[in-house]
């Protein structure tokens, strides 16, 4: 048994059975199961549901996240061919996450480029033949959504002063650019969430509505997924786990955030200021 734990003779890691997979799609059935039943008003117990969905998801972030840390960092299972494994992992990740967010995009455009089209009845009587549809107020783009732009933009450049830092051995420049970055993180969220408390439209009730929400809210969720992504790298970090050479988590957090900066300057383009064109256009 002693010997079933250690490192083999060969570059390719051969996984550990694990119990989080199923302990994570099991947790997040409840969760998906307690937010419907709560939206619904069916039962008075769904939050509680709902929470014991969202502690297991917890769990399993945090018992995932040490085991993989155990195996880079302790047991020596991250080697130079399993790091090239888990790059195409991350890309293809990645690329699954860039079409996820092509859909929603598509979403607001199929309707934003054709809101008269003849051959889509209920969509002329849902937009009135015009974009934004008819009683619906948009965002100024050069106002909140605009700081929202620069604080992402800043932080894309504080996680790359971090990436940097590390690569010279700087400990310092690391923690420092990783704390400014999730910070960063924080406050878009709450600039996002006060935004969305002054919106004049709802998720409801209107094509635009749903669309901007879709779109916007599943990027802040990102986000915050982000936001952990880096905070668990700040642990490793002050916890000397990141050598110049050896950071393979720490680099994933990196193009993670980055992808996340990208897509909101596509967002803040086309619905934001897309939109507010459209809107004043169709004023006048």
């Amino acid at each position: 048994m002693a010997e079933a734990h250690t490192k083999p003779h060969h570059d390719y890691h051969l996984v550990d059975p694990s119990p989080w997979p199923i302990v994570g799609a099991v947790s997040a059935f409840i969760a998906a199961v307690g937010a419907i039943t709560w939206m619904h008003s069916m039962f008075t117990v769904a939050p509680l549901v709902l929470a014991v969905g969202f502690i297991g998801i917890l769990y399993t972030m945090v018992g995932w996240w040490r085991d993989v840390t155990r195996e880079a960092q302790y047991d020596g299972y991250h080697t130079p061919v399993v790091q090239i494994s888990h790059r195409y992992g991350m890309i293809l990740f990645i690329a699954s996450e860039v079409m996820f967010f092509v859909a929603w995009f598509w979403a607001y455009f199929n309707t934003a480029l054709f809101p008269a089209d003849p051959h889509e009845i209920a969509r002329l009587a849902a937009t009135g033949g015009v974009w934004p549809p008819k009683g619906i107020e948009t965002f100024d783009p050069w106002h909140l959504p605009l700081l929202n732009t620069l604080i992402l933009l800043t932080s894309g450049t504080t996680v790359t002063w971090a990436h940097h830092a590390l690569l010279e051995n700087d400990r310092e420049g690391l923690k420092w650019g990783l704390i400014c970055t999730i910070a960063l993180g924080a406050l878009f969220t709450c600039v996002q969430a006060y935004e969305y408390s002054h919106a004049a439209f709802g998720f409801s009730g209107n094509i635009y509505g749903a669309t901007f929400f879709m779109a916007t809210g599943f990027h802040g969720f990102h986000v915050l997924i982000g936001t952990c992504f880096l905070a668990v790298c700040l642990f490793r970090a002050l916890a000397g786990h990141f050598t110049p050479t050896q950071h393979l988590g720490f680099e994933f957090a990196a193009w993670y955030w980055h992808f996340v900066d990208v897509v909101w300057l596509f967002l803040f383009a086309c619905i934001y200021v897309y939109g507010a064109g459209a809107a004043s256009a169709g004023g006048h």
